[in-house]
């Protein structure tokens, strides 16, 4: 992580009025486990600390945290988070590598004094080294199936692109279960959803901006490039605006259900033009999660879209197709306020080469969430490097458009 690609990645530009923070697009640790031939071992041994995980805020094991009454789950499997920025924490600035992620809300990275491996492989806060550090003194916590991460809280200066955030809450974790950790590309992670998600860390990042005026506009938005193949141009995360040269057409805006995700009502979702899952009376929903690379869906629909697709299930709980029938499998349709977002084999089928051989898996996974509303699909970056995101906290919404090619 303390390689020169970075390093050339922190410049930033402004273009009427937006902030624009270049993204990296490297390997998902699944890959990198697959390629070294530890990655059935490796779900074996660790599945827990992979899946289900639950954030906690001073709260005893076995609890979870409540907002409003309800209990929160929150983002899921960061083995194939694949889109990292850079931020820096202090005075001087410290650089770190995150996750821009739009399915969870707060901002944590290693701490010098974290004891856990995983740590040692990645950049480390040093707390006294900065003049603007302020400790908190609060524990949190953020429950990984078999274990936690652990920290304390602080506040510190941010510096996203050209925007300093002043005193913003963050935490220094200083425990990081699990070997997930140790492989991730990114240092820490950086929330962009709502901030009750966050009610015990303080103020998400993007509220500290909208409080302290230090965007154009109440919106930010995602260009993620559909690129195969790994590169430092990954695309590109935008804050206070939306740039129009990005994309072709209208924006369809579909309002937001519940303000903790980007949760949102979904339509239909048909294979090969026929309606398949969400129809009926009431609505599927949907979170909109740049944190994760893969679409999921319950169980139940994910196995039967399998089934539809001709993939084949894997020991480890992936779907496998025949490369040699990629042009005749099926376009899966996600209908969003009306409007369909068809997705081809060419983006949801990820290729990987293993040795003189070359594997094609699906990009659909099985997560059972259930949210306030009822059980809801994950929409990741194999629906978003199809299409131009914007994430509207004025008027709560979200926008897709056509990319321009």
């Amino acid at each position: 992580m303390r390689g020169t690609a970075l390093v050339l990645f922190c410049c930033v530009c402004a273009v009427q009025g937006i902030v624009r923070i270049p993204l990296l697009r490297l390997p998902t640790v699944r890959s990198q486990l697959r390629a070294s031939n530890r990655l059935e071992t490796f779900m074996r041994d660790h599945q827990p600390d992979i899946f289900q995980r639950t954030y906690m805020q001073c709260f005893p094991p076995g609890t979870q945290s409540l907002v409003k009454g309800r209990s929160i789950e929150k983002l899921y499997n960061f083995m194939d988070a694949q889109y990292f920025g850079q931020v820096s924490l202090g005075t001087p600035a410290q650089n770190f590598t995150v996750v821009f992620d739009t399915g969870s809300s707060d901002l944590w990275v290693p701490s010098s004094y974290c004891v856990s491996q995983a740590c040692y492989n990645h950049q480390q806060f040093k707390a006294f080294e900065s003049s603007t550090y302020v400790h908190d003194g609060k524990v949190f916590g953020i429950r990984y199936g078999s274990g936690r991460l652990m920290g304390i809280m602080a506040k510190e200066l941010l510096k996203v692109g050209s925007i300093a955030v002043k005193n913003q809450e963050f935490g220094e974790s200083v425990f990081e279960p699990g070997f997930s950790f140790v492989m991730a590309k990114f240092d820490g992670i950086l929330g962009l959803a709502y901030p009750d998600l966050a009610e015990e860390l303080g103020a998400p990042v993007f509220d500290s901006m909208m409080m302290q005026n230090l965007v154009e506009q109440p919106i930010f938005s995602f260009y993620l490039s559909k690129s195969k193949t790994y590169s430092t141009q990954g695309g590109e995360l935008l804050l206070g605006g939306i740039d129009e040269s990005l994309y072709t057409g209208p924006i369809n805006w579909v309002p937001v259900s519940i303000h903790s995700y980007w949760q949102i009502n979904m339509g239909t979702v048909k294979v090969q033009g026929v309606d398949s899952f969400c129809y009926g009376s009431k609505p599927c929903q949907a979170i909109v999660d740049t944190g994760t690379s893969l679409i999921a869906g319950p169980t139940n629909e994910i196995t039967i879209l399998h089934e539809l697709i001709g993939a084949t299930p894997t020991s480890v709980g992936e779907y496998l197709v025949d490369c040699q029938r990629m042009s005749s499998l099926p376009v899966v349709t996600f209908t969003l306020n009306g409007v369909e977002y068809p997705i081809s084999a060419e983006s949801y089928v990820r290729r990987e080469v293993l040795g003189d051989r070359e594997i094609c898996f699906t990009g659909f996974t099985a997560v059972d969430l259930t949210t306030p509303m009822g059980p809801s699909w994950i929409l990741g970056d194999v629906f978003l490097s199809e299409y131009y995101s914007i994430f509207d906290r004025g008027q709560n919404r979200v926008g897709f458009a056509q990319l321009r090619r």
